[in-house]
């Protein structure tokens, strides 16, 4: 019954932009029936996963393909964890568009974005049901493209097209990894079923060139730094619910290919985890990083998700490491961390995503340093930022602040057990712990940034003193979001019957030989804290607001300035450029200076750029000087049909010419 309102829910949520299609441009209608249509899906897809979770009422179901043999779908508690966020994201960031992209102001594009939201929520529930390798290959490229789609919905924009193109690229290289991967799996195991492989049936450098794959193919949808050059410009350039739905959960497809992967290897070497963990450390930091160095607000909270995924491969890593040195609680906290942060981070960062599209809905830039003071005009969209801030940052009492609990405790338990085999992977491990510790204290600088320049203080900008709070449509999955990180944050016990069936079916020798999640992590003590901080927070407010009602009102001292302007005011960059210039070995900041010429020098402005690490630096340069060497090459191209036709003639000459028995009348002349 689970696996029967999944499929329900993934032919709604396919079929939900037609209506769109058969209405009006100039009318609502269309869009209200889609996000309706995408609504039932998602509570159909919802109530599936939900109880195929909690019930453990997991099924498999075969139908044939006559092209590939029998092909079949299943819901097992991997695949119903992550079908959550996909269908919670499909309805709310459907919900979201109906104020943030209304059909009637958006004639020659919204039909397309609603056909094509529905398409890759169908495509992402396709691919976590697929239990045959060429059905889930059949998911991912639909959300691919589909992805590819959105991204240009501004396609006449050039930002967005380049953003698309390059989107793309990222996409099929990542594809065609995958096409590489399961050929080899085939070869392997003599099948095209996703089943668990026996010990020993795979040599050492089989399972090594899989992992490997895995590791690109997946990593790349994923974001993990180096492989994230996509990730940054279509992440920005996007409407900002199809941002929402790219970080919050597409990013978090290429995690359930890496788990559901490792999940099939039998014992896996030493190495594996030490090298995502490292990824996880780099991913992390460098994230945060290069999100310090942005003036882009969505770019910025693009670089964040690079972070968060390094902060989800630490996890990872850790229950990997765990599995080959025998360590179950390792497992149990690595990849119950792992998996609760893919929720936590799909809930606060589409939250993040959805209030800087209200920020862009109501002054029309994303740009930090021409906003300032919409806490005023914008109270609504000034909490909920705030509220997925300080659950981004890993701050109590919220949902982020548990899951990086789970993945700090889990790391601290290799640095208090003495294991002599783990080599370098238990080393990156063990260092792993600071750098987690940074990543978290330079993500409240970063956010303590954003909310100053952009909430507080005067406007910067006409547009940011216009600025008008979002319509309902728009508040509403705001509000549900920020709920459910306060739900799991204030009750985090809520959650450990969803994670120990995934625990089970990853490592059920982790959970039969080890104490369960519960006696690992302390997490009705933290539920108890976070109540009590709370309550403080509360009794402080209201003290603090009694005694500014009591107390007189008196104006502050000016130092002679009667009336301050938003110029003397610090903006984003110059808040954060201590912490930019102790990075500057990576981030490589461009410094423009003003100008000042003449006796009456014209208006001039200081600006600063950071380049992408891996597009800006590698990939662009590189493709420049591949087009350098070969540009001789385009002798042979100078659009002229005549030429064109004699490269066909000599084409046929030389294929006519290897039909010649050329080997016998060489045999037949010397032998004369």
């Amino acid at each position: 019954m689970a696996l029967t309102l999944i499929l329900t829910a993934i032919a709604l949520a396919a079929v939900s932009g037609a209506p769109g299609l058969l209405c009006a441009r100039s009318s609502n209608l269309g869009q209200r029936l889609s996000a309706g249509l995408m609504g039932l899906g998602a509570l159909s897809g919802l109530a599936g996963a939900l109880w195929g979770l909690l019930a453990e009422a997991f099924e498999l179901s075969a139908f044939p393909w006559p092209a590939v043999g029998d092909a079949s779908v299943g819901l097992d508690a991997l695949s119903a964890f992550f079908l959550v966020p996909v269908f919670l994201m499909g309805g709310l960031g459907s919900l979201y568009g109906l104020g943030y992209w209304p059909q009637d102001h958006h004639q020659r594009n919204a039909r397309k974005l609603q056909v094509f939201w529905g398409l890759m929520v169908a495509g992402m529930a396709l691919l976590v049901v697929a239990r045959h390798v060429l059905l889930l290959l059949l998911g991912w490229e639909l959300m691919a493209l589909c992805g590819f789609l959105l991204v240009s919905t501004e396609d006449q924009r050039e930002e967005s097209c380049r953003a698309a193109y390059i989107y793309l690229i990222g996409a099929h290289v990542s594809t065609l990894a995958l096409f590489a991967l399961f050929a080899l799996w085939r070869w392997a195991t003599g099948s095209f079923a996703l089943a668990t492989v026996a010990p020993g049936a795979l040599g050492v450098g089989v399972q090594t060139a899989l992992f490997l794959l895995a590791l690109v193919g997946f990593g790349l949808k994923a974001g993990v730094m180096p492989l994230h050059f996509w990730l940054p410009g279509a992440h920005a350039n996007a409407p900002s619910h199809v941002s929402a739905m790219l970080s919050g959960v597409v990013l978090k497809m290429g995690i359930y290919g890496l788990v559901r992967f490792l999940s099939l290897m039998p014992n896996p070497p030493v190495a594996w985890g030490g090298l995502i963990i490292t990824l996880g450390a780099v991913s992390g930091l460098l994230g945060v990083v290069f999100a310090l160095g942005q003036h882009d607000l969505k770019r910025l909270l693009a670089y964040h998700s690079v972070e968060n995924i390094g902060i989800i491969l630490l996890g990872l890593g850790l229950a990997l490491l765990g599995r080959s040195l025998q360590h179950p609680e390792w497992v149990m906290l690595g990849l119950a961390g792992c998996l609760l942060h893919v929720w936590n981070h799909a809930l606060f960062k589409s939250l993040l995503f959805f209030t800087a599209g209200s920020v862009l809905h109501g002054t029309r830039t994303r740009q930090l340093d021409q906003l300032g003071g919409l806490a005023g005009p914008m109270p609504w969209t000034a909490l909920m930022f705030l509220v997925g801030a300080v659950a981004i940052c890993g701050l109590p009492p919220l949902n982020g602040f548990v899951s990086e609990f789970l993945v700090y405790l889990g790391l601290w338990h290799t640095v208090t057990t003495v294991d002599t085999g783990g080599g370098a992977g238990l080393g990156a491990a063990m260092i792993a712990v600071p750098v987690l510790a940074m990543i978290g204290a330079l993500a409240v600088a970063c956010f303590v940034k954003v909310y100053g320049s952009v909430f507080l203080g005067l406007p910067r900008t006409p547009a940011a003193s216009r600025a008008k709070e979002s319509p309902l449509s728009m508040r509403a999955p705001m509000l549900v979001l920020a709920l459910c990180c306060a739900l799991i944050g204030l009750a985090p016990a809520l959650v450990v019957p969803v994670l120990e069936p995934v625990l089970a079916h990853w490592s059920p020798e982790a959970l039969a030989a080890g104490p369960g999640l519960g006696s690992l992590a302390p997490l009705s003590t933290l539920s108890a804290l976070s109540m009590l901080l709370v309550a403080l927070v509360l009794a402080l407010g209201l003290a603090l607001a009694r005694k500014a009602r009591l107390a007189p009102r008196q104006g502050t001292w000016d130092c002679g300035y009667a009336r301050p302007t938003s110029r003397m005011q610090y903006t984003a960059s110059s808040f954060a450029q201590t912490i930019v210039d102790m990075f500057g070995w990576v981030l490589r900041q461009h410094v423009q200076q003003p100008r000042l010429e003449g006796h009456f020098p014209a208006q001039a402005k200081m600006q600063t750029h950071v380049d992408e690490l891996v597009l800006d630096r590698v990939l662009l340069p590189a493709g420049r000087r591949v087009e350098r060497w070969f540009a001789w090459f385009h002798l042979f191209q100078q659009g002229l049909t005549q030429q064109y036709v004699l490269y066909i003639l000599i084409a046929v000459v030389l294929l006519l010419g290897s039909l010649i028995p050329l080997d016998e009348m060489l045999a037949r002349l010397f032998l004369r």
